[in-house]
């Protein structure tokens, strides 16, 4: 049996875009399992956009077929669009320093089947003994250093990795460097970090510090596209916890890891069942 497959778009907002999709995917007795939509009224860049998910059962049509029969209809709608399996895993390359809670706990929900990824390398400009502190298997672990002086060769060198991988997403897992703006933009729209506050927040070193001492109500972890903003890119997802007076600089530390991890996590779960739809500077979350 055909698996369900996943539809997404974006275009310009006009009038019968819905019925359309909808009018197309009955007339080759496609099953819709799952629809949804959103029309952004010049919320961003002063034009009406027009967002849509959708989920069906193919009844025996190639996903090949479908899409090259939604192309023309996709032309007529200028639209920006994917079809592609619901199950299948997305290949992610996971990047780490010398923080591995959230390469723990990506690996863990991997494993168990919480989230539709292939991890086909972790990298880390550490070597393996200093950034990794538990069993990746089989998955191929890079030793890639990063200095001010070779950083063009260290990021070419990701850059071909991530080609000879065939990498879908790219998840900078706590990840201590800084992309150049070229690099930036060669994974724009695919690569996704773990901040460590509910931006804006405070930036630099010791940020849990710098929070204790300003004596915050609320600590935080977001997960966004990285662009040459240096953490300013769409935002996928936030998560907050609330803390006390009574709450030590570690304490901050240890319940900040763990907003990281599940923020982390989360975000890379929505990309990889196709629910994040860029929209400039924000994004389009379709929640399921």
């Amino acid at each position: 049996m055909a698996q369900p497959l996943i539809l997404t778009l974006a275009c310009p907002d006009r009038p019968g875009i819905t019925a359309r999709v909808t009018g197309f995917l009955f007339e080759r007795n496609c099953n819709i399992l799952d629809a949804q939509q959103f029309n952004d009224r010049a919320g961003n860049g002063g034009a009406d956009r027009f967002f849509m998910r959708v989920v069906f059962d193919p009844d025996g049509s190639t996903a090949e077929g479908l899409r090259s029969d939604f192309a023309a209809l996709a032309g007529e709608f200028a639209m920006e669009w994917t079809m592609v399996t619901e199950d299948r895993p997305r290949r992610t390359i996971i990047l780490v320093s010398k923080f591995d809670h959230c390469l723990v706990d990506l690996l863990y929900r991997w494993r168990t089947g919480e989230l539709p990824i292939d991890p086909v390398a972790i990298v880390s400009n550490h070597p393996r003994e200093a950034a990794i502190r538990v069993d990746i298997g089989d998955i191929p672990f890079h030793h890639i250093p990063v200095t001010p002086a070779t950083k063009p060769e260290a990021e070419a060198a990701f850059r071909a990795l991530a080609d000879a991988t065939d990498a879908e997403l790219i998840v900078l897992a706590r990840y201590m460097q800084v992309f150049s703006d070229e690099q930036s933009a060669h994974f724009a729209g695919r690569c996704i970090n773990i901040h460590h506050s509910f931006l804006p927040g405070f930036k630099g070193a010791r940020p849990y510090h710098q929070a204790h001492e300003r004596g915050v109500k609320i600590i935080g972890a977001t997960a966004h596209f990285v662009t040459a903003d240096l953490d300013e890119g769409p935002i996928i997802h936030q998560d907050v916890e609330r803390i006390t007076h009574a709450d030590s600089p570690e304490d901050l530390v240890r319940k900040g890891r763990d907003i990281e991890r599940r923020v982390l996590a989360e975000a890379v779960r929505l990309f990889s069942q196709e629910r994040v739809l860029m929209n400039g500077t924000r994004t389009v979350v379709f929640r399921g």
